[in-house]
């Protein structure tokens, strides 16, 4: 049975945006949604690096170009291409929102993890806590995975093969479409199932879904 839903597709083509906008309508039905969302940092016009930020506002470092980021002062030094990682700004913003995943009670949430990328993974507690959170019973993760690429990540891969994911491709022909298409069929089929309303959010602008809600109330997706 699916739980989880991942978006990928390549690099400016709108994951982030898409997820926003998905927790913007899973909130407004009332919904709760924790997690965080990665966002770019631009001064004079240029990218400099990348921020994370948690959905309740909190901001901190993920990544910085080596002229802005400084120097490491002989501590190791976690890069990506022209990006310096602040491995320890990320852990310290991102891993508490992992331990409060499990402190909602019986009320089931969405968690967003946007992204699961090369800079997150220089981190081993992500790497455990995303695991963790994904066999948990008490949330469904919204989140987003790069393109698969020559040098795949071995999380990624394993998020992506496991049977209880649906990954959509997102690409700049399918996704305004996507924002437009709030709540169709599957809301009112499944309007207490988390997982009918995020498929809703994506399905008919990506692959065709055809969503079944039984009297027990799961959802199966074909």
């Amino acid at each position: 049975m699916i739980k989880h839903v991942f978006l990928t597709g390549q690099p400016g083509v709108g994951k982030t945006t898409l997820v926003q906008k998905a927790c913007e309508s899973l909130v407004s039905s009332g919904t709760t949604v924790e997690g965080f969302y990665t966002e770019e940092v631009r001064a004079g016009g240029q990218r400099v690096g990348f921020d994370v930020v948690t959905l309740t506002g909190k901001r901190g470092n993920l990544s910085r170009i080596r002229d802005v980021a400084g120097s490491s002062r002989g501590t190791r030094e976690y890069t990506v291409g022209q990006y310096v990682v602040d491995l320890p700004s990320f852990e310290n913003l991102v891993l508490p929102l992992f331990r409060n995943v499990e402190s909602g009670g019986a009320t089931k949430k969405v968690f967003i993890i946007d992204e699961i990328g090369k800079m997150e993974l220089f981190s081993q507690s992500f790497i455990r806590a995303v695991r963790q959170t994904l066999d948990s019973s008490s949330c469904t993760v919204l989140g987003t995975i790069p393109v698969l690429r020559h040098k795949p990540l071995a999380l990624v891969e394993e998020v992506r093969a496991r049977s209880d994911v649906k990954v959509f491709t997102i690409s700049k022909e399918n996704r305004n479409s996507i924002l437009q298409d709030v709540y169709p069929l599957c809301t009112s089929l499944c309007s207490t199932d988390l997982l009918g309303r995020l498929c809703d959010h994506f399905s008919k602008a990506l692959i065709p879904v055809q969503c079944v809600c039984t009297e027990e109330g799961s959802l199966t997706l074909f």
